[in-house]
């Protein structure tokens, strides 16, 4: 049984709002999840992504995308052996949990990796 790590959409059109869940590789996106890595104990999520850019509280500087996230949890199935998909990968690395994949500029077809 291949478990992966991966966002669930919800929310409107235009408005998107990501579960942060456990689900075995092979069932749909947003299909029933083993676990949700958030913030809720009763529920099935382990975190959530907002994408959209809210304000800071202080009303000055950068807006903040929200992500939130038990780290308890997520650092548990990760020892397990959970594969993060590539925008779990980039959000999980976000928080320190995992080291950020660097992808070098493309090669050209004939040039050797230095």
């Amino acid at each position: 049984m291949v478990l992966k790590i991966r966002l669930a959409r919800f929310g409107k059109r235009n408005a998107p709002f990501y579960n942060i869940v456990v689900a075995q590789a092979r069932t749909a996106r947003n299909s029933k999840p083993l676990e949700v890595l958030g913030s809720s104990l009763l529920s099935f999520i382990i975190g959530t992504y907002d994408p959209i850019p809210k304000p800071p509280p202080s009303g000055e500087g950068k807006a903040i995308k929200d992500i939130k996230l038990d780290i308890s949890r997520a650092k548990y199935w990760l020892g397990v052996g959970a594969q993060p998909s590539e925008p779990a990968w980039r959000l999980l690395s976000m928080i320190g949990l995992l080291e950020p994949k660097y992808h070098g500029p493309p090669q050209v077809a004939g040039e050797k990796a230095a």
